[in-house]
């Protein structure tokens, strides 16, 4: 098990910095100035001058990429331009706001996922298992930006259920119970798509193992249905475990939209706001927050996985 873990650490890193070197030189060469964009059009020569060698903006690209690295391996990310903050301060804030969006929508593309899986494999020629296909494609086709606004069409500005946006009401009390009502419709939005496709992974998996001989073989030692259902979940579980892990990377890196739509103070939210202003360490910084993260997740479903299979260690 150690032997496996140390040779996927050792892959990670690769990828790391892999990610790192595209990011780094897809935000230097998009078209615009970061200087004319947080000074104005009309700035003296000398203060853009001055900016741009705050910045390093004068060196050469390969120079500049292997300074901010070095850098980052430190734990200096750098200092923002328009806030003029340090931007690890902006990102720690942000990071916590989407790993708390984040959570809420796995847990219901994992609790949502199971159920239609499980309903589509125990019936898959019934009305049961019509249902959960069709729900099921339609999660995974819907557009997220689309059903994002519809909810805030319906539920938010018609019906006044929940609120459209933000984190707490401005006159709430601030607590649990305030959040929890922000967060339902961007959970929804960011859950779909992932709980449609899990949905589907796990009914294939799960209909498999009940069509098969190991099912066969405990209905002919008498086991009940539940204890049956109970063993054939525990067999189809790696094929949950992976995509589990899967959807949940994508909602890391996913819910961009979703957190500038709901006003969501995450990561997504403030990538965006560092890209319009052509903030290029916090754009840099956050995207390197982001890909870690993505690596770790992997990472984690590899050692869960490789723990319940142990085939997989090999």
């Amino acid at each position: 098990m150690t032997r496996f873990l140390l040779r996927r650490l050792l892959l990670a890193v690769p990828t790391v910095l892999g990610v790192t070197v595209v990011v780094f030189a897809t935000v230097a060469l998009v078209p615009g100035d970061p200087v004319t964009a947080f000074l104005g059009p009309g700035a003296p020569p000398e203060a853009r001058a001055e900016l741009a060698r705050r910045l390093g903006l004068e060196e050469p690209l390969p120079v500049r990429y292997l300074s901010w690295l070095g850098h980052a391996a430190t734990g200096d990310l750098g200092t923002s331009v328009s806030a003029q903050r340090p931007v690890t301060d902006l990102l720690l804030p942000a990071l916590g706001q989407t790993l708390t969006l984040t959570a809420a929508a796995f847990v219901l593309v994992l609790v949502g996922g199971v159920l239609l899986g499980a309903i589509g494999a125990l019936d898959p020629r019934g009305a049961g298992g019509r249902l959960s296909g069709a729900l099921s494609t339609l999660a995974v086709s819907a557009p997220q930006y689309s059903v994002a606004l519809v909810l805030i069409a319906v539920l938010s500005v018609q019906l006044r259920w929940l609120p459209a946006g933000g984190t707490h009401d401005v006159f709430g009390d601030g607590g649990p119970a305030d959040l929890l009502r922000h967060l339902v419709l961007p959970a929804v939005a960011s859950a779909l798509v992932p709980l449609g496709l899990t949905a589907r992974v796990f009914r294939t998996a799960l209909g498999t193992v009940l069509a098969g001989e190991l099912a066969d073989g405990l209905r002919a030692r008498g086991l009940s249905r539940a204890a049956v259902l109970r063993h054939c979940v525990h067999n189809a579980s790696p094929a949950l475990l992976t995509i589990g892990g899967l959807q949940l990377a994508y909602l890391l890196e996913g819910v961009v939209f979703v957190e500038t739509l709901f006003a969501w103070p995450g990561l997504g939210r403030l990538l965006y706001d560092a890209l319009s202003a052509r903030d290029l360490p916090l754009v840099q910084g956050g995207v390197l927050v982001v890909a870690v993260a993505f690596v770790g997740v992997n990472l984690l479903v590899d050692a869960a996985h490789a723990l319940i299979d142990p085939r997989v260690r090999s």
